[in-house]
């Protein structure tokens, strides 16, 4: 190839505090799924997640999650959205991965603790997350 791109390991570092503000927005829409839009830097496949929006005129239901793109503010620091789903599964299903918005997705998984959200890319591959 003449023009080969590396590619990027990407590793998502969440603060604590927007961790808690995920927990907490997910329990409080449950049964129905909940949606957010990750606030953040990206550096050299380095993500760091260090706010959230509630998008504007966001749907939701308890197998779907949503929103209007066109209604968002221009925002350099989106770097992803966040969803719950209440079913237990974790994995993002196909209609996920045809949404997907910037750079990461993170899935929180009832019952919406610590230990049950993952990070995913574009692709549908894990993504390293951890919390600082």
């Amino acid at each position: 190839m003449l023009f080969k791109k590396k590619k990027i390991e990407r590793q998502v570092f969440l603060e604590r505090k927007v961790l808690d503000s995920i927990l907490s927005y997910c329990q409080m829409k449950h049964p129905n799924e909940g949606i957010l839009i990750l606030k953040g830097k990206s550096k050299q496949g380095n993500i760091v997640i260090n706010g959230l929006v509630i998008p504007p005129f966001n749907y939701t239901g308890p197998t779907f999650a949503g929103f209007p793109h066109s209604f968002l503010p221009f925002d350099m620091s989106y770097v992803g959205i966040v969803h719950s789903h209440p079913s237990g599964s974790a994995k993002p299903s196909v209609t996920d991965l045809h949404n997907f918005f910037g750079l990461v997705s993170l899935i929180v998984k009832s019952p919406y603790d610590e230990n049950n959200i993952f990070a995913w890319d574009s692709n549908g591959d894990s993504v390293n997350l951890s919390i600082v």
